[in-house]
């Protein structure tokens, strides 16, 4: 028999039976225990508000989550420059090559919207690759006009002699989350990126983006 844990259900009782003495919230039975056990429960799952710089002094969450999502992507570039000995020219060219093993062959603007970059910064991401041998153009057998970019025998060889390292530079990035923080960080990054991702496809510019999506907000 597990005496600890006889003592500790006792213990609650206990706590509950002191904390509703006049019963004017909860009923003195099994029904009413578990409704406290529960509201006790919830209540210490409940984190209380984070501290941030600025707080006391009016800055909103919004401008924060601003600051660290933009500070984030500045240490995972400043990790990546690491990568490959100058291999690559920037964080862009793995990641592009990435994107065309994980997804397969892409027209050039596929590649370029999945990542999220301006049509002209993305051509000049592409080019580089096919300068490198890395990815090659083919054309549409079903439609000639139409090109796709997919990666090359070199590009995959390239890729996964430093992947160990883009491996190593993500789990920094990552920094000391744990399992259950990492997963709940994917949850809430996925779920903006789900809001953002449409817009982005609709190709508006900066001024009306920004306005549709401050609407779909209000």
């Amino acid at each position: 028999m597990n005496f600890d844990l006889i003592k500790a259900v006792v213990e609650l009782v206990q706590q509950f039976i002191e904390q509703n003495e006049d019963r004017t919230i909860y009923s003195n039975d099994l029904r009413g225990f578990t409704e406290w056990m529960n509201a006790s429960c919830k209540n210490a799952s409940e984190p209380d508000d984070p501290d941030w710089i600025g707080k006391e002094s009016g800055r909103s969450s919004d401008s924060i989550i601003n600051t660290l999502l933009i500070r984030m992507g500045r240490y995972a570039k400043t990790y990546s420059r690491s990568i490959g000995n100058s291999v690559f020219s920037s964080q862009d060219d793995f990641i592009y090559l990435i994107s065309l093993k994980t997804m397969g062959a892409m027209t050039k603007m596929e590649l370029i919207r999945h990542n999220l970059h301006e049509k002209s910064s993305g051509i000049l991401i592409i080019n580089r690759l096919i300068r490198n041998g890395w990815v090659k153009q083919t054309v549409s057998e079903k439609d000639k006009r139409e090109k796709y970019i997919q990666m090359t025998d070199k590009g995959f060889a390239v890729l996964e002699e430093h992947m160990s390292e883009i491996r190593k530079a993500s789990r920094v990035v990552v920094g000391d989350l744990t399992h259950s923080e990492q997963m709940l960080l994917i949850a809430i990054l996925s779920k903006l990126d789900e809001f953002h991702d449409s817009f982005y496809r609709m190709n508006l510019e900066a001024r009306d983006l920004l306005d549709a999506a401050y609407k779909r907000l209000n």
